[in-house]
């Protein structure tokens, strides 16, 4: 439930907002020609691009660029709250208050295989967001010259943060969309808790012409597909590794233990644990 919602534009467009809510909550975040700077206050915060996943804690940040995304927010061991700022980033705008004389970090394109990046805390971010939500507090001292400077100056920030090589690729490529095939994007998420909405989303689909589009591919429904995968990475790491139950739901993607386990006993008829013990067996002897 969102409990306070503030923004302030720019030349008409959204540029800063800040968010406090009780997780968990979530939500598609579809940004097709704009890119965005998130800096989490509270609780945590998971987001999904089309082949990626990232997970931001209190006081780290995050650089997306333009693209697919979906949004899971949670709550943290020590807040029950989710609280975050964004800055929103477009190409005219940019064009606008850098009088069509972008900086080359902006313009230079270097190879991305990336759509987003962390940011751990640093000091100058922490005090960027500290003035900004002094702003959101005093609206009556915002003024459009105040707003191009603060706009300038997180990119001056982003364009010099500790992993600035990562940072400088997405920077000089925010408008340049990446290009996944259906394929790509369904593989990339097999071994996730995700849902086929959020697939749908991150293909930019409804849900009727994904699963349309997902029997063709794969001759199979995406809910029985994407089972089957999970079941085969559950069964090899059970068989090859020393992991409990518990972290082979995690890492294939279950939403608990105990889904897992009822999932693996519909298939093979017998419990994760006993079909481990059973292979451990024939392997000694």
């Amino acid at each position: 439930m969102v409990q306070d919602y503030k923004t302030i534009d720019l030349f008409g467009k959204l540029l800063f907002e800040t968010i406090i809510l009780k997780p968990p909550y979530k939500k598609p975040n579809l940004m097709p020609n704009e890119a965005c700077f998130l800096y989490i206050l509270k609780g945590e915060y998971d987001s999904i691009s089309e082949t990626e996943r990232l997970r931001i804690e209190a006081e780290e940040s995050l650089l997306m660029k333009c693209g697919n995304y979906t949004c899971n927010m949670h709550p943290s061991k020590v807040s029950d709250t989710y609280q975050a700022l964004a800055v929103h980033f477009y190409p005219d705008i940019l064009m606008k208050i850098y009088e069509n004389n972008l900086p080359d970090f902006l313009t230079q394109k270097t190879p991305l295989d990336i759509g987003m990046s962390k940011l751990n805390s640093d000091i100058l971010i922490r005090k960027y967001i500290e003035d900004i939500l002094f702003y959101f507090q005093n609206p009556k001292l915002v003024t459009e010259e105040i707003l191009i400077l603060k706009l300038k100056e997180i990119i001056l920030l982003l364009n010099q943060t500790k992993n600035a090589p990562a940072i400088r690729s997405i920077l000089s490529n925010l408008f340049s969309p990446n290009s996944h095939s259906f394929r790509e994007i369904v593989k990339a998420h097999y071994y996730e808790n995700i849902t086929l909405d959020e697939l749908a989303i991150l293909n930019n689909q409804s849900l009727s012409t994904f699963k349309r589009e997902f029997k063709k591919l794969y001759n199979s429904s995406p809910a029985a597909f994407l089972r089957e995968r999970k079941l085969e990475k559950s069964e090899k790491l059970l068989i090859s590794t020393d992991l409990r139950t518990t972290d082979i739901a995690y890492e294939c993607g279950f939403t608990n233990v105990s889904h897992f386990s009822k999932t693996f006993k519909n298939k093979h008829g017998i419990s994760p644990t006993i079909f481990k013990l059973t292979h451990l067996d024939k392997s000694l002897n």
